[in-house]
């Protein structure tokens, strides 16, 4: 008896096991061979789901724009379940003169609760403004990876508790790691190009890593476990929304001289994707902005080079909603793809940046999605990618309304991807 017993135990459990491996089987090698890149046929974005032709700004605007943006919300990153009850309070803020006089450094912690319960969440938000600028300036505004004293060697900044996403834990930064991304960030560049710049460590709006949501804002939210709910790159946009507001509460009220009007979003890496969905849920942001955002971002899915949506729903699956994991062995099945997140911005600015040794977020499919979202910046009355038909040379940017370069180096964000960033502001807000 306790031989069969053990036996049709030892069975059950390599069926189980077997069953398991079927539902989730190895992610396949990257491929970085252009001639493997698999055949497809992408969604088109002037094209309704039951197969209308959009051919009128108006349709654009009143039938296919939210049949994508609740594609995307329900597929992919998922829906928040944001009623209005969460209330930020500005606790703290401290104002100083820096940089010899050159701009001027703000430092808010923001509160965010509802009312009546707990917890607190509390984000930290480092702005500068620059001081020789006659009248309000636009701003980028952008979540960084490391912490507010990383931006810039400043040593006015707060040092302040912040999530080590590898360990799961939080700790107290010392002074040696103030600026070590200084080179990401470029303040003083753009502050004498007359341009503010505002900032918040990323994982204090929720830690980085899977279960991190207990530790962040959506612990206020109504979640329920749902495929379609909100995960933590949604979370993330819904931050740069609320860190807008409190810009233009503070631009009102005449303690900014920031034009509101005029506040490009930008990211680099998965905060590139964020920067996108931000950008395509919230039309107040002026120019979007995406650095080397590859997969889930601005490369497109049905190419599958470099990270596909197989390894990423497996390494990061916390960044989109339960539904996006379906798609992992059927991209083709995606009812979008990501040209059509691009197109989501139009007709408002968005530039989008590769690096040649950045495979992985394959730079190709990333202009590609520029390329082929083109059609909708046209049809709104503006000139798009401006007639570009190939990938352009390396350190050649392009491009009209939707601009793109590729630029020497690797995964990174660079002085020369802030020069283009700055003159694509210029050129559209100045």
């Amino acid at each position: 008896m306790y031989s069969f017993r053990f036996f049709a135990l030892s069975c059950a459990l390599l069926l189980t096991m077997s069953l398991a491996n079927a539902q989730n089987p190895p992610v396949a090698p990257a491929n970085y061979d252009e001639t493997k890149i698999p055949d497809f046929t992408l969604t088109d974005p002037l094209k309704t789901s039951d197969g209308r032709i959009v051919d009128t700004p108006e349709m654009w605007n009143n039938v296919r724009r939210p049949e994508l943006l609740a594609l995307f919300d329900e597929q992919m990153f998922g829906k928040l379940s944001d009623d209005g009850s969460i209330t930020i309070t500005i606790r703290e803020k401290h104002t100083e003169s820096v940089f010899n006089g050159k701009g001027t450094r703000h430092q808010l912690v923001l509160q965010f609760s509802k009312q009546g319960e707990s917890p607190e969440i509390v984000i930290n938000v480092l702005i500068y403004t620059p001081n020789n600028v006659a009248g309000k300036v636009p701003a980028f505004l952008g979540l960084n990876f490391m912490g507010n004293h990383t931006v810039d060697a400043d040593p006015g900044i707060r040092l302040n508790t912040i999530w080590n996403r590898s360990e799961r834990k939080q700790y107290q930064p010392t002074a040696e790691e103030r600026g070590r991304q200084s080179s990401r960030w470029q303040i003083e560049k753009v502050l004498d190009r007359g341009y503010a710049t505002a900032t918040a460590h990323y994982c204090d709006i929720e830690p980085d890593f899977n279960g991190g949501s207990i530790h962040g804002v959506r612990q206020l939210f109504d979640q329920k476990g749902e495929p379609n709910e909100g995960n933590t790159i949604a979370t993330w946009a819904w931050g740069l929304s609320r860190i807008y507001d409190v810009l233009a509460k503070l631009a009102e009220a005449g303690e900014l001289n920031i034009d509101i009007n005029k506040v490009i979003v930008h990211g680099h890496s998965r905060l590139g994707k964020t920067s996108l969905w931000a950008g395509a849920l919230d039309e107040r942001f002026a120019i979007v902005i995406s650095n080397n955002s590859g997969c889930g971002g601005a490369a497109l899915s049905r190419r599958e080079y470099g990270e596909t949506v197989h390894r990423i729903n497996t390494s990061f699956p916390h960044w989109f909603n339960g539904n996006f994991k379906k798609y992992n062995l059927d991209v083709n099945a995606l009812p979008f793809d990501q040209h059509e997140l691009i197109a989501l911005i139009a007709p408002r600015p968005v530039y989008i940046a590769s690096a040649v040794e950045d495979r992985w977020a394959d730079p190709k499919g990333e202009f590609l999605s520029g390329f082929y979202a083109d059609p909708v910046y046209r049809l709104l009355g503006t000139d798009g990618i401006a007639g570009v038909k190939e990938m352009p040379g390396v350190n050649q940017p392009v491009g009209g309304r939707i601009g793109y370069h590729i630029r020497t180096g690797a995964h990174d964000v660079t002085e020369y991807d802030w020069e283009q960033f700055l003159n694509f502001a210029d050129k559209h807000l100045k």
